[in-house]
């Protein structure tokens, strides 16, 4: 037997004994921070700290707050200051939970996919072990036809 066979079979062996898993990002918090105490306890806050911060309720809350602050620069007639208002307090405060909600929102529409995707996986999956099985007994009814028609 050839080695391209030989890892050919060693593959097909590896292929029939695979066994599929849905990966959820709660399966790899551990990845990031790690899975010990203090690791867990900085995902969690990490999480809890994004939840709140990341919706567009926040997002209004921190135009109001920015929005404070505008009648002081406008007064000032400094362009720098106006400029910096928009972009250091505006825009980085209120844009921060909008991008937040887009991605929850990506990231919602990307499990679901892979979700859906695992599901095909899975099926496809069990047919090929069907399909496996079935020409496996294919293989076992010609040996015992091939004595028969050698004669």
């Amino acid at each position: 037997m050839s080695s391209s066979s030989t890892n050919m079979s060693r593959e097909i062996v590896q292929a029939k004994e695979h066994v599929h898993r849905l990966v959820q990002s709660n399966h790899v918090l551990g990845a990031v921070h790690g899975n010990h105490a203090a690791g867990r306890f900085n995902a969690w806050l990490a999480v809890q700290i994004t939840s709140k911060v990341g919706t567009m309720w926040a997002a209004y809350a921190f135009c109001v707050l920015a929005l404070i602050s505008l009648p002081a620069a406008l007064a000032s007639g400094n362009t720098i200051v106006i400029v910096a208002w928009l972009a250091q307090t505006f825009l980085q405060l209120v844009l921060l939970p909008i991008i937040i909600v887009g991605q929850n929102v990506q990231q919602a529409a990307n499990d679901a996919r892979a979700e859906a995707d695992h599901e095909t996986l899975s099926a496809v999956h069990e047919l090929t072990k069907h399909i496996d099985v079935l020409q496996d007994q294919q293989i076992q009814i010609l040996e015992i036809l091939k004595p028969a028609s050698a004669s």
